[in-house]
């Protein structure tokens, strides 16, 4: 699936674009009942009634695993944001299934193409965002698979070898794997670009100081 955007990109944009597919391919692959808001929504407010009305066991044992599952999702999230302010990033991966090196599905992120901008002279995040999900819909991507266990979920992504970040671990000698089923989202601008905006494209030099960094958390799947 490719996306050109008609203008720059904001880092912050390229951030949202990485968590948001991050919790529609949760969802997608049936490893969150609920779309991440929702569940979220739902879990905060289970916890406020819980205070008041006794619940079944079964209900208390699904509600805590629900809380795990945002919380450890939340964080991932968080580090995210972090990861993006530290350096470019980019490619991202979300691994599911099997394990890093093979897995049963691999979702690519590329963000090569992108150039980015300052908040001012960037598109608006939110109509990007939207542009995303709206080819994301008509390629429909998730339709002909075969709904998937519940399974693990691995967050790996590119940055710089000296961006400083600690909670992601590197990985130096990462392969991308070519088994399993892969769908890559390309991400590209066109149209009236001020040369200011920074192009990766002109950083293909640079590209060997980014190194694969891995999340240190596999997020666990969860049925109701």
């Amino acid at each position: 699936v490719s996306v050109v955007f008609p203008g720059a990109v904001s880092r912050e944009s390229c951030c949202r674009f990485a968590c948001e597919l991050l919790k529609h391919v949760l969802h997608q692959r049936h490893q969150l009942p609920l779309p991440y808001e929702q569940l979220a929504y739902f879990c905060r407010r289970a916890a406020q009634d819980g205070d008041v009305i006794k619940k079944p066991r079964s209900m208390d044992v699904a509600s805590k695993k629900c809380q795990q599952v945002l919380m450890e999702l939340e964080g991932v999230l968080q580090h995210l944001e972090v990861m993006f302010s530290l350096t470019l990033v980019p490619r991202v991966l979300i691994l599911l299934g099997g394990n890093v090196m093979s897995p049963k599905e691999l979702y690519e992120l590329n963000l090569e193409g992108i150039y980015e901008g300052s908040a001012e002279e960037s598109l608006k995040t939110a109509s990007c965002v939207r542009k995303l999900f709206h080819s994301l819909f008509v390629a429909d991507v998730f339709s002909e698979l075969k709904a998937l266990p519940v399974t693990g979920t691995v967050v790996m992504l590119q940055g710089h070898r000296d961006c400083g970040v600690d909670w992601f671990r590197p990985k130096l000698n990462y392969k991308v794997p070519t088994r399993g089923r892969k769908l890559t989202v390309n991400l590209s601008c066109d149209g009236d670009i001020n040369m200011r905006a920074s192009s990766p494209q002109h950083m293909t030099s640079t590209w060997e100081d980014y190194v694969w960094f891995q999340a240190p958390v596999t997020l666990k799947g969860f049925h109701e």
